[in-house]
């Protein structure tokens, strides 16, 4: 029984490989296309005001999209999953059904929040700007609303789509906004004006949302779009993206603080910080996010069953493979930092010494990758156990010492100081992410549960 039990468990893990490898090779075709954009609009813009403004006017937007969209989308699909296997495809419809419809209210008044209130904060968030630049970050904040809603929905979606095992295209879909900035940039009569980003953007992600509203009809996911009320299920989505979004707002907090902490700096900085981490999230893209999104809907299948110790193997199973792998490559990749950062931006307005700058910052984010890889797994793990309150604790951690972190090391490495924080703070979370997740599965193989009831697995 026990041998059996192992080769049922091995393929799980095989179909998790599969999965995560399709996701990993449809990201790689989303990272060069998104590698194509920067080189343009690194050639077009340098570190130019425009492009300042545009980053700073996405820094919230992109905030509360992954507060609302991936909060809500995270905390259904255990219980999406669940009730699929238990009730039927119709009370899976139910459910998807009403949940839509909560993340897209959400979303519209998240932007109109964030739209009224922008005389009030942008001045905060972007004190160091004069009049003119602040205005035109304002400008582009509000034509970036509708990209709020729509990238926010397409995200939601793509979760969606990754619960029933439909892992291919939702992963290559994103491909669409950066060849929408591509086409803009190349087509504005100024190359180097951000309306041509904004413009890009907002395409891009409408035509995301519909590809993939069109892929949850035609998979039968969702049914008429309607509201049910809120049930026993619709509570237990619910009663997780409580503590999901407290710990999304938390974490999601970091790089804001970042980017503001930067723009102290001086002219620049911003832009520095966002062109030395693109290799550095194009890495964790691949690896961290193909992985975590292939495991969550597995990891949701075996807690529903109970199998403890199916997710006992493919955890083992998954942090020996990615130690084995991110390690190494991570500090190659640190060691020739400055020659990557010439090959890919040094051209146009994009000189030799922003290449020494941007080169610094790319090492110290660098280092994160491995414990940001790791830490994913265990992330995933925690939601499918229906256990968001640990994440939440973990964020409120991290964003605690990642302001006093950065006001240490900024002092010391400007910039690049700023980066080396975040992949300390990393390495705390993967600490806390890791022993969290040990406790929680010793625990359940000492006292199986029993059978799924709405809310929290309680240990």
């Amino acid at each position: 029984m026990m041998r059996t039990q192992f080769f049922s468990h091995d393929s799980v893990n095989k179909k998790i490989f599969r999965a995560a490898l399709t996701i990993g090779s449809a990201t790689v075709v989303v990272k060069v296309a998104a590698t194509l954009k920067d080189l343009m609009v690194a050639r077009s813009f340098g570190r130019n005001d425009s492009l300042d403004a545009f980053l700073i006017a996405l820094v919230l937007p992109t905030f509360a999209m992954g507060l609302v969209a991936t909060s809500l989308a995270l905390a259904l699909i255990p219980v999406l999953v669940e009730t699929r296997q238990k009730e039927g495809v119709p009370a899976a419809q139910q459910l998807l059904s009403s949940i839509f419809l909560v993340t897209g209210f959400l979303l519209v008044a998240a932007g109109v929040l964030l739209g009224l209130c922008a005389p009030l904060y942008l001045p905060y968030l972007a004190h160091s700007f004069p009049q003119q630049k602040l205005v035109l970050t304002r400008e582009f904040l509000y034509l970036l609303v509708p990209w709020l809603v729509l990238g926010g929905l397409a995200t939601f979606m793509g979760f969606v789509l990754n619960a029933i095992e439909k892992f291919a295209v939702p992963a290559l879909v994103p491909i669409l906004t950066p060849t929408a900035v591509l086409v803009c940039v190349s087509l504005w009569t100024h190359h180097d004006s951000g309306f041509a980003l904004v413009a890009g953007t907002v395409t891009g992600s409408f035509l995301e949302a519909s590809f993939l509203f069109y892929l949850i009809r035609k998979h039968n996911i969702l049914g008429a779009l309607q509201w049910h009320g809120i049930d026993e299920r619709v509570k237990s989505v619910l009663w997780q993206t409580g503590p999901m979004m407290a710990g999304s707002l938390l974490m999601g907090a970091t790089p804001v603080v970042d980017q503001v902490m930067a723009a102290v700096l001086g002219a620049g900085s911003v832009s520095a910080l966002n062109y030395g981490n693109k290799v550095p999230i194009g890495l964790v893209s691949i690896c961290a996010m193909a992985l975590s999104t292939a495991v969550l809907p597995y990891f949701s299948q075996m807690v529903a069953d109970g199998d403890w110790q199916g997710c006992k193997h493919t955890l083992k199973r998954y942090t020996a493979l990615n130690a084995t792998v991110s390690i190494p490559l991570t500090i190659l990749l640190a060691i020739f930092s400055r020659p990557i950062i010439h090959l890919l931006f040094q051209r146009g307005a994009f000189t030799s010494a922003d290449t020494e700058i941007v080169s610094r910052v790319q090492a110290g984010y660098m280092l994160q990758v491995p414990f940001y890889v790791l830490s994913m797994i265990f992330v995933r793990f925690i939601t499918a156990m229906r256990r968001n309150d640990l994440l939440m604790y973990g964020a409120a951690i991290n964003l605690v010492v990642d302001i006093a972190m950065n006001l240490v090391l900024m002092r010391i490495w400007g910039v690049a100081g700023i980066a080396l924080s975040t992949s300390i703070v990393i390495f705390i979370s993967f600490l806390f992410l890791s022993i969290c997740s040990v406790k929680l599965l010793n625990q359940k193989l000492r006292r199986p549960l029993p059978s799924s009831v709405p809310g929290p697995v309680t240990s």
